[in-house]
Parts: C-alpha cells; structure tokens; sequence
C-alpha cells in the first residue's frame, strides 16, 4: 500500500536535505564533489575569496570627525558601527542572543543539521527546505554578504534570496570559519554586524541608541530586548511598537532561564523590568549636519581629504578618527561675531570668515564659518554650500592692493616711497575698456593728498594711487604674486565669459593675466575668504606659504596612522619683503585708517596689520586682519542669485538700490569682535623688525640726487643709472642751467622718469604792493621776507 502524497513530500525532502548535508561536508574536503550537482555551482561561486575576507573580519564602521582636542565633531557613516571585540560586550548579550537565535551554538561546527533537518520537516508543507535553522555563524556570513560585500540592490536581493543555493554557500562558508575562528570570536563579529534598526548597526551602536550605554554595560533586560529584536526590528521596534518589543524581550529571558543562563530570580527581576529606552533615542546624525556651527569646518575637512587621496565613500565605511585643527573657542568666539553683525536669518546676506594660525611647517585652521546656518533647510536661509572657503564670486575690493604692493616691494620699492596720488577721474593707459578706451579711475575721497607714503597709501586706499603703482608693476605679475602668496584657486577656478555665463578652458588667472586686467588691484576677482586669510598667514609667517590645513592627524580603524598628501610649504617671498609688508599694512586701525571706527568701537589696542576692500558696486566689501598669532578675513556680501549693493546701517546689512557698505563696516566689525575675546589674556606680541631694503628700497630704486649740478651732467649721472629724465625750467637765483630740484628724490620705482628743475637764473620782480587811499596807518608787514623754498 503507498503511503498517502503528503506524508511521502516531507520523507523526500527530509531524505533529499540529508543528500545535501553529505555534498557539503564531502565538498569541504572534495570541493569537485559538488559538481555531483544540487546547484552546487552556484553555491561555490566566490565562496574561498568571500571567506578569506571573512576571515579578517573588516566591516564598515563609523568614522569620526573631532576638533583639536579630540572632542567629536561629527559622525560620518554608511552604517552606523564601531566594532567592538568580545571582551567589551556583556555576558548578558552574549547570553541572550545565542538563547534565542542558536541554542546549541557552542556544540555545532557552524551547521545545526538536528535543527535543520527539524526545520525542513516543520517548513515541508510549503516546500521551502531552506526557511529557518540558520545558526549564528550562517547569520553572521548572510549578514555579511548583505551588509559588507553587496554593494548594489541587485547583489543585496541575492544576499537575501531564499534558495537551496545561497543557504549552501552560506552552509559552506559557516564550516570554514568555524575551522579557524573561535566561537567567541564568532559571536562577537555576529554582534558586531547585525542591524538593530533605528539606524543602529552592530550591539556598540544599538547599545548607545536604546539606551544611552556601552556594550559592555547592558544588562540582562537591555540584553534580552536587543537580542529579541533580531528576527524583526520593525516587527520588534521598541519605539513603534512597545507592547510586541516588550512581550519579545520577555520570551528571550524566559529562554535564557530555561536553559540555565540565568536563575529564576534574575529572570524575575529581569522581567519586572520596563523596556527602559530613552527618549529621545541616542541616535547619531550622519555627516557634517551634525556638526552644527562647525558644518561648514566639517565639509573643507572632508572636501581636503578627498583632495589628499581618502575620498567620502571611503571615510563613511573606514572607520577613521580624524583629528581636525579646529580650536572650540575660537569657532565659538568667532560664530558669535559673525551673528552679532549678520542675523543667521538675513535674507540675501552672509558674513563668512576664516581664521588661520602662521608657520613655518603648516598653516593650521582654527575656525570657519558664517553668519548662515549650515543645513540643508534653505526656507530658513541654510546652506550646506562652502561659503567660508569657495571663491566668493563678488570679490574682496582693494585688499588686493595687497598683492600690487608685495609686487612692487619685490621690484625695488620702500613702503616709505612716495606715491603719487591722481585726482579722480585719473585715465591710466593701462586701465581701459574693450575698445582700448580709458576708464576714469575714482577714489572714494576727494581731499587726498597728491603724495602719500606706501603704509599711508594702503591706510586710505586711494585707488588711482595704485592703479598708477601697477602701471609700474605690470598686470601679470600682480596676479602671480596673488597665488603665490595663497590665492591659489585663481590658478584654478575656470574663468567666465562675462558676456556668455559659460565656464572658460582657462583659468581665472590666466585670463586676467592675457588681457592685462589693471582692475585685478581693485579685487574684482571671485575670492576664497580661507585663501584670503591665509595670505595674512604666509606674510605672519615670513613669507612662507603652506596650505590652509584642517587636519592634524588621521588613523584607520586600528588606530594606525594614516598619511594625508598636502602641498608642501613653499617661500613665496623673502622674509624682509613679507615682515616690512607687515608694516606698511599697520596703519589701518589707526586714525586716518579705513578701520580705525570699528577698531575704536572695540577697544582695539594690539598692533596688527590689516586692509580693508569694497567692490565698486557695494555688492561686497572684506577685511583681512593679522596678528602674529593669526590672520582673519572676512567678507559679506549678497549670496543670493542675483547679488544686489548692500547698505550697510545700523542694523545689519541688506540689499538695496545703491549701497555703502565698506570693508571698514561689516567685515571690519566683525574681526575685531572674534579677535578682541579670543585674544584676551594672550601676551600682546609686536609686528616682525622691518628689513631696510624694503623700508627704503633696493638699490634698484635709489636715485642719485643730482640737486647743485649743472643740466647736463646732472642727466648723465641719471641716465647711466638707468632712469629716464624729463626737464622744466623754473625762476630761481641760482645760476642758470643749475638743478634746483628733482622729482622723485630719494627713491623711486624703476623705470619711473625724474622731473629735474632747472634754474632760469632769473627772479621775477616782486608784485607790486597793493594799492592804499594815501593812509598811513604804520605798523609793518609782519616780517616776511623774501626768501622762498622753492
């Protein structure tokens, strides 16, 4: 008589399951034996390469961002795991989970076959002979194929396919580890892996998210409903469902009594217990949104590594410690400032700056950032754009005449050469339009001196002084002087065709250096306020760049250092042309300064170099200050689409008709309020010694005097000294052809033409006195005489 249909499918199965079970423990010593078939092709693919990488046991972990001191900055992750080794997880959760999930895992060899071939018996109805009996270490293979080698959607569907084939391989590769890895150590990696939802991968993570507490600290309780959750976190998830979590977690400690891994009276205690999560649950905020003021340190951080070779999709799964050069209190100092002049919720305006720390060996950040929030809620004026280190498009106005000046000083100049101050309205030959037509130059003053020292010139900026001065310095070495003293993403930013929009093949420099733009000294350029403040930085530093670095170290997952490729440093200029610099920049704060109202209005009382800059428009205006401890640049500007002039009142700044914002209002304000509190207490240091070749000049620059001699050996002497000479006949006493004075006297700038006056050797007859009604009123005429200084 046959046996009835139904009884004889789960014989079969049974029987074809103990087939199966033979292959494999054959096919651990014969791999060809698994050809005999039982889709054992399938199941052996990748199956050596897959467990060597087990074997190492390396699994995506959090990385960690932190500031100077060590203390976090920001998590960045693609799962939320920091790995931790057996002897840091409590016995408790070690205890739960085998009582639930793998019972006899300290007696099978990585295969349960009693517990599977029962599950294949209980499963037979449906025919599934692959559904249940997977023990820990098989778990631990499916979750790493999940979770560590798939990296697409289709290679995770295959991690979790339910087929005789994967459960094979998995079978498989559980029998290997089991041959080299010790079952704690196998347990641990378990806990290590697995997902406890709510972002929590691995018991380190789900410990700290459910319950504000280290792996090593859970308790039995705590256990139990870590471990129950594992069949199902949404079905078990304590948040969205307590009743099910609680009833699940009850179950686990019933079972670790039942089996003698905790006496009657601890489970008692254990289930008198509440879930006991905390609200709100310990979860961590992915990526530089969590940094909070320091977002935007946080993306240069990792837009820097990524540069030096660690790129994010590395970071997120690399389990770094990345220790920044972020200092707390100037952040905090420094966002205070900026907040105080720029409400985060301003529309169309933002206040951005960067400090730097001057070095020989490294130029470190210690903070940047803006008045905006750093986010991703742009209905709250966030940005999660890289507005403190991103060229601001707008420019940073005459703190370029920075750069013309180091020029000229490198060609022969003094700071104590005196400039010739045009009038407004000055056509300078080299600063024209398309056509070739000059563009009258203004000044924001009209009660200029005609001459100015170089320290006075940059104290009050007149900008036909050095549109004149490039005229000697020419436009391209002025913008190479620019990146080389640190703005270097000039070199690098591709131009734009003002008339197009459209990105150019050449760069920002390299255009402005093939159409001679004489406007470069007035910093229309788009600018980085981080590069800008580490211009201040390589002057601080004697004139040695090194790139505006945010790192101080960094270390893998095992602690092991880990090189980061930054640019070497490089001596852009001698230290007496940087150090003098420093010098002639010192006058900014003083009265007469175009920053001395906001230095005032801080109690400002250190020595410091500094210059102010506004775009011609009122679109933008900076501030870049230095103090041997540290360099500062700020910009505000209008950071919306279509950037309008700003005014610039009591209040903060806002787009308007026509603006009057200046680089000695809102940018100025807002360096001496950061650096005011965040140097208190500090020693007050002086500016560098000055070096007399660049206080006088070089020699290059020194003009014979030639006062007393006749004309013509007067314009010998001159000429073989390589100067051009023009003449001007004026009256004086001294003999005729005599030169009695020259224009410049002193220095000069290379190249530039002496004016020699000569004598006429005739004096006019003095007017003729003024005219009187015939009274004779006595007195005399108040001692003048004749005598004139010409």
């Amino acid at each position: 008589m046959k046996a009835p249909r139904h009884l004889l499918r789960p014989i079969g199965m049974l029987l074809a399951f103990c087939v199966l079970a033979g292959v494999l423990v054959a096919g651990m010593a014969f791999p060809g034996a698994l050809a005999l078939g039982l889709v054992s092709n399938e199941a052996g693919d990748s199956v050596n390469s897959v467990s060597t990488d087990l074997a190492t046991g390396q699994l995506p972990q959090t990385s960690t961002i932190t500031d100077s001191a060590g203390a976090p900055l920001a998590y960045l992750f693609d799962q939320n795991r920091d790995p931790v080794p057996a002897d840091q997880i409590s016995p408790a959760m070690k205890a739960a989970i085998v009582a639930i999930e793998d019972r006899r895992f300290y007696q099978h060899q990585g295969v349960d076959w009693q517990g599977t071939i029962r599950a294949v018996v209980a499963n037979s109805a449906s025919g599934d002979v692959v559904q249940g009996a997977s023990t820990l270490t098989q778990q631990y293979v499916k979750n790493y194929l999940l979770y560590v080698e798939a990296e697409t959607e289709a290679e995770r569907l295959k991690a979790t396919e339910q087929t005789p084939a994967r459960k094979l391989r998995e079978a498989r590769i559980a029998l290997q580890m089991e041959r080299s890895l010790s079952k704690e150590e196998i347990l641990a990696r378990y806990l290590n892996i697995v997902f406890w939802g709510n972002g929590a991968y691995g018991i380190s993570a789900a410990a700290r998210t459910y319950f504000n507490t280290t792996a090593d600290q859970l308790t039995v309780p705590q256990s139990a409903m870590l471990a129950g959750m594992v069949r199902s976190t949404t079905q078990f998830d304590p948040v969205a469902n307590p009743q099910a979590a609680l009833d699940r977690r009850n179950l686990v400690i019933t079972q670790m009594q039942e089996q003698g891994m905790i006496d009657q009276t601890q489970a008692q205690q254990a289930l008198a217990e509440p879930l006991g999560i905390v609200d709100p649950l310990g979860t961590r905020k992915n990526g530089c949104i969590g940094a909070g003021d320091a977002g935007f340190f946080c993306k240069y951080v990792t837009d820097y590594l990524a540069e030096a070779g660690i790129p994010m999709d590395q970071i997120v799964r690399g389990g770094y410690t990345i220790k920044t050069t972020l200092d707390r209190n100037a952040m905090e100092k420094m966002k205070a400032s900026l907040n105080a002049q720029v409400p985060a919720n301003a529309a169309n305006v933002a206040d951005v700056m960067a400090i730097v720390e001057p070095g020989q060996e490294k130029h470190r950040v210690l903070a940047m950032g803006s008045s905006r929030t750093f986010g991703l809620d742009a209905s709250k004026q966030e940005t999660s754009y890289g507005l403190p280190y991103e060229p601001v498009n707008l420019g940073a106005g005459s703190v370029y005449k920075i750069f013309t000046t180091a020029t000229a000083m490198q060609k022969g100049l003094g700071i104590n050469y005196q400039m010739t101050v045009p009038p407004s309205g000055y056509a300078s030959p080299i600063y024209v339009d398309g056509n070739g037509r000059p563009i009258p130059v203004a000044n924001s003053s009209d009660s200029l001196p005609e001459k100015l020292s170089v320290t006075d010139a940059l104290a009050q900026s007149p900008n036909t002084a050095f549109i004149k001065l490039e005229e000697f310095t020419g436009v391209p070495d002025v913008v190479d002087m620019a990146v080389r003293l640190g703005m270097k993403s000039l070199a690098t930013t591709p131009f734009v065709d003002p008339n197009t929009g459209r990105r150019t093949d050449r760069s920002i420099a390299e255009v402005t250096k093939a159409q001679k733009q004489a406007s470069f000294t007035l910093g229309v350029s788009p600018t980085s306020v981080l590069e800008l403040s580490n211009v201040g930085a390589t002057l601080a530093s004697g004139g040695k760049w090194c790139p505006p670095s945010p790192i101080d170290s960094v270390t893998d997952a095992n602690g092991q250092p880990v090189q980061v490729t930054e640019a070497p440093c490089d001596q852009a200029v001698e230290p007496g042309l940087a150090n003098t610099l420093l010098t002639a920049l010192s006058k900014d704060d003083q009265p007469g300064g175009t920053a001395a109202g906001a230095a005032a209005q801080a109690g400002w009382n250190r020595p410091m170099a500094g210059k102010t800059g506004t775009t011609q428009q009122h679109k933008s205006a900076a501030f870049i200050g230095i103090v041997p401890q540290m360099s500062g640049a700020v910009i505000a500007f209008d950071n919306s689409n279509s950037p309008r002039p700003l005014c610039d009142g009591a209040g903060a700044p806002f787009p308007c008709r026509e603006g009057n914002i200046f680089g000695g209002k809102t940018p100025a304000q807002t360096w001496f309020g950061a650096m005011k509190p965040l140097l208190e207490g500090q020693p007050v240091q002086p500016l560098p010694p000055t070096d007399p070749r660049y206080t006088e000049g070089g020699a290059e620059s020194k003009v014979p005097s030639v006062v007393g001699r006749g004309q013509n050996d007067a314009r010998a002497i001159l000429e073989r000294a390589g100067w051009k000479v023009s003449t001007r006949s004026v009256d004086n006493r001294a003999d005729r052809g005599t030169v009695v004075g020259q224009n410049p006297n002193g220095t000069a700038l290379p190249g530039e033409t002496i004016l020699l006056q000569i004598s006429s050797g005739e004096v006019p007859p003095p007017p003729a006195p003024p005219g009187d009604n015939g009274d004779d009123n006595g007195g005399d005429d108040g001692g003048d005489d004749d005598d004139d200084d010409n």
